[in-house]
């Protein structure tokens, strides 16, 4: 998978994500598959109980399908996901 800035536009659910970082200490080391995602919270499902997770309080793991992994702060993922297509985000590198 190419690593764009474009990644925050990604159907999120169903990816395999873990939370890297976070200001809440009882998010870190969640991980699973993400099963749900509103405007400002991920479900996790995490070791079979679903685990919600505010975005803006974590940095997340993704694992894609061709195993590709990429950090991204969650700062840049909170929104509606259906709004976050029309986003323009500046460069960063």
């Amino acid at each position: 998978m190419k690593v764009t800035p474009d990644i925050i536009r990604y159907e999120f659910i169903g990816t395999e994500a873990k939370v890297a970082e976070s200001r809440h200490p009882g998010y870190l080391g969640i991980h699973g598959k993400i099963v749900d995602e509103t405007r400002n919270t991920f479900t996790i499902l995490h070791e079979r109980e679903r685990k919600i997770i505010l975005k803006d309080a974590a940095i997340f793991y993704f694992t894609f399908s061709d195993g590709t992994i990429v950090e991204v702060d969650g700062k840049l993922l909170v929104g509606r996901p259906e709004d976050r297509l029309k986003r323009h985000i500046r460069r960063l590198w």
